[in-house]
């Protein structure tokens, strides 16, 4: 090989690199803003986006093929690079100016379709990217095993690069700096000079020749953007409000939030639950927001506990009435105030647990001077993922506290609320439980509403389920809640409470003039809320919360929604419609509910549009049954594929702490090893009916395997460190990813034995397939489980034989007269 020859190959593999890494980093960092913008449910919305802008640029390829000629290689790769890099300035505009209202009408439809144009708007850059990968793969001149392997490396280094730029720059400035490397990629393709007219001719078009100054202003815009975040590219509309950067005093981004401070001011002390009694008093405080929905307080303190006697009037620090704790810990620090509290009621020592080294940061540094907590005695702060954390330390404690904790940062009485929370799980508390000295308790606070059960009763419903694991009896003698305006308060030990601790509990209760919902000694608050806490067993706990319009099922791993408690098969029922007009739980989660049925069902009709339509030509000379049997392939492996990624995403979020780390590790994992997969089949084909029989009856056995043996797997090393469990994931996802790799290749080589024609519109029923599936299976898994989706994608493979052999007979008779050449014929 010459040395012009190695140059032009190694431009060429570094631009699809950089393209391919541009892609799955976009698809992260756009996961990230629209969590903050709008609501931690849409980000699912943003993987069916970027695969049907994929798609989109593929189809496209082909349906212009006469234009994308080989001759203009180095002028098609190196322009839509370029594209990709300004498409990718002008989706982040509008992804941070949309706003996600829905009003309580039949206008719903008509907002969420308008809202679901301008996210296709996000397809964008993913349709140039579509065109830079199709056209590598079908008209570059080098081996398609190296082109697609370079493909997979640079998507996979993706992943790990969008974590690695979040952590030091914002969403806006990381989307740019994005850009920036797509654009560098289109830098490296025009000078892989891979057009095969000659030297005066290759390089042409009006973008192509302004190359080096779109790179360079879309460089110089991220640079400048990283360093002025309060005037530059930002949100505008965060959570349906237009943000004001002027009442902003901090900002600060990270792989997996946004945290803001507000201005300090002087106001009534916010409380979560406060006591009627609580004296009127006025104090300086700021606001801790995280991604714009989950507020925390920060109050000026400068080490007199005096200062924060108000905090003895709040719901949630009832647990701190009882008598003797020494050692406490909270789950959680936010602005610090769990924390004060224990020190004001005078524990000697406490722990707090925040997963959000930005919490820790503003708290230990940047906030030093407002706050006091970090110079208190016996006063300590763990930067990890919580449930990890008390699994591996090896302290014990007499409290532990949980206010409010929520992953999903959406406030609103339970809006929105399609995502897990590995934090509300049977699992979890058992961990936590378990780390309680004897006579210790556990404290946990969320939402009620007067004579309503909804997040309460799901509360007390986990509790009881806990119990039951440990082994308790009676479950009502280890529980005691109390409620204070909208929060509910719960105080629950794996030993029954002892008469000196609910004497304590009882008399803080009269002094602050609580209501209380559970006293072992008492009936509950509700029938409801009796039954529940009288079963003796996990039967008689599913038939006490059958009749409740709510789902007040206790969360597991498997199932690990506890903020959503719809119940679809009450959906229609009388009572549970006249709610829906309510605020509450129970509007919230139907919204966010509803909102996913109109996504799915827009994306139908952009995909129907867009891909089906199109290329529906492409198959009236193949013949139906090539059609048929085709389509039912690929929309297999789209379907079964999607299907196990996002339960993989949803299961791996619950173990490794946030979703954006499955989200990474994940697509890693599986991008990598569906490559291997890939490879493996040019090696070892899946050329006779057995061995296809054989491939998808392994592949599905694996899926449909996974629940039975890795949730105690991931149980036993819930204490390792991060990189320990990311790796064990790369591990449980590494076969799974292999085997699946097969489908594609397979189904292509089946198909082209037949007729070569009708190849794209099987390439865009596997891409339809798999943007309408992503949807679906957020649904399947709030519904059912995430097992029952995982389950749903090993059938979809091990259905693939009927289709398989029907394509495989087909091509043993030989080609459709399509392919036939016309001088060939007799």
């Amino acid at each position: 090989m010459s040395e012009g020859e190695f140059g032009r190959r190694l431009r060429f593999y570094s631009g699809l690199g950089l393209i391919t890494a541009a892609t799955l980093m976009l698809q992260i960092i756009e996961t990230r803003i629209i969590s903050v913008t709008s609501w931690y449910h849409l980000a699912f919305f943003v993987i069916s986006i970027a695969m049907f802008g994929l798609t989109a640029g593929a189809v496209w390829v082909y349906l212009r093929r006469d234009a994308f000629r080989p001759e203009h290689l180095s002028l098609h790769l190196a322009t839509a690079s370029l594209s990709f890099a300004l498409a990718s300035i002008f989706a982040l505009l509008v992804q941070l100016t949309v706003v996600t209202s829905v009003p309580a009408s039949v206008m719903s439809v008509v907002v969420w379709t308008e809202f679901s144009l301008a996210l296709s708007l996000l397809s964008l850059p993913f349709f140039f990217s579509g065109v830079v990968v199709s056209l590598a793969l079908t008209r570059s001149p080098f081996p398609i095993g190296t082109v697609y392997g370079v493909d997979l490396v640079g998507a996979a280094l993706g992943c790990l690069g969008a974590l690695v730029l979040l952590d030091r720059v914002s969403g806006p400035s990381a989307v740019l700096w994005t850009a920036a490397i797509a654009a560098a990629g289109g830098l490296l393709f025009a000078g892989a000079e891979l057009d095969s007219l000659s030297p005066g001719r290759r390089i042409g078009g009006g973008l192509l020749r302004h190359r080096w100054a779109v790179f360079g202003t879309v460089a110089g815009l991220a640079l400048a953007n990283s360093f002025t975040n309060r005037y530059g590219i930002r949100p505008v509309i965060v959570k349906e409000k237009i943000e004001h950067p002027e009442q902003i005093a901090y900002e600060k981004w990270n792989s997996f939030s946004r945290v803001t401070v507000d201005h300090s001011g002087k106001a009534m002390p916010a409380m979560w639950g406060p006591s009627p009694r609580m004296p009127r008093q006025e104090i300086d405080q700021a606001w801790m927001t995280v991604d714009g929905g989950a507020g925390t307080a920060v109050y000026r303190f400068s080490g007199d506990l005096k200062e924060l006697s108000f905090l003895r009037y709040d719901v949630t620090n009832l647990a701190y009435a009882i008598p003797g704790l020494a050692a406490g810990a909270v789950i959680g620090v936010g602005g610090g105030r769990d924390m004060l509290s224990a020190r004001l009621f005078g524990l000697a020592e406490v722990v707090g647990v925040e997963i959000n080294p930005i919490f820790i940061d503003l708290l230990q540094h940047q906030l030093t001077g407002y706050t006091a907590l970090a110079r208190q005695p016996g006063v300590g702060f763990e930067i990890d993922e919580a449930r990890s954390w008390f699994a591996r330390t090896g302290r014990s404690f007499d409290v532990i506290q949980m206010s409010l904790i929520d992953t999903w940062a959406a406030t609103g009485a339970g809006a929105f609320t399609l995502s897990e929370n590995g934090l509300y799980t049977i699992e979890a508390w058992r961990i936590f439980l378990q780390r309680l000295n004897p006579g210790g308790v556990f404290t946990v606070s969320r939402w009620y509403a007067p004579g309503e059960v909804n997040e309460t009763g799901r509360m007390v419903s986990l509790g009881v389920a806990t119990l039951h694991e440990l082994g308790a009896h009676d479950p009502k003698r280890h529980l005691f809640a109390a409620t204070g305006g909208n929060i509910a308060t719960l105080v629950m030990s794996p030993t029954p409470l002892s008469e000196d601790v609910l004497g304590a509990l009882r008399r803080a209760v009269e002094t602050y003039d609580y209501g209380v919902l559970l006293d072992p000694g008492k009936p509950a608050a509700s029938p409801l809320l009796e039954s529940i806490v009288t079963a003796h067993d996990r039967g008689a706990l599913a038939r006490a919360v059958e009749p409740s319009y709510l789902d007040l099922s206790p969360p597991t791993d498997a199932r690990p929604f506890f903020f959503n408690q719809l119940r679809l098969d009450r959906l229609f029922d009388q009572d549970a419609s006249a709610l829906a007009w309510k605020e509450g739980v129970y509007s919230g989660n139907l919204a966010a509910t509803l909102t996913l049925v109109i996504l799915i069902l827009v994306s139908a009709a952009l995909v129907f549009l867009t891909v089906v339509v199109p290329l529906r030509s492409t198959v009236d000379a193949a013949g139906p049954a090539l059609a048929v049997a085709g389509t039912a392939y690929f929309s297999l492996i789209g379907i079964g594929f999607m299907m196990a990624e996002i339960a993989l995403l949803q299961r791996m979020s619950v173990f490794l702490g946030h979703p954006v780390y499955a989200l990474s590790v994940v697509l890693f994992s599986l991008i990598l090893s569906t490559g291997l997969g890939s490879f493996a089949s040019e090696r070892f084909p899946l050329n006779s009916r057995m061995r296809l029989v054989a491939w998808a009856g392994l592949t599905a056995l694996y899926l449909i395997s996974l629940p039975s043996w890795v949730p105690a797997l991931l149980l036993s090393l819930e204490s390792s460190g991060m990189l320990v469990r990311a790796g064990l994931s790369v591990l449980i996802l590494a076969p799974a990813g292999v085997l699946m790799g097969f489908g594609f290749p397979t189904g292509m080589r089946l198909v082209s034995r037949i007729d070569e024609g009708p190849t794209p519109w099987f390439w865009g029923i596997n891409g339809a397939a798999a943007v309408l599936a992503a949807s679906i299976a957020v649904l399947t898994s709030i519904a059912f489980s995430i097992d029952m989706t995982l389950r749903i994608g090993a059938i979809c493979y091990l259905l693939l034989p009927l289709p398989a052999i029907a394509l495989e007979a087909r091509g043993r008779t030989g080609p459709s007269p399509s392919k036939i050449n016309p001088a060939d014929a007799p």
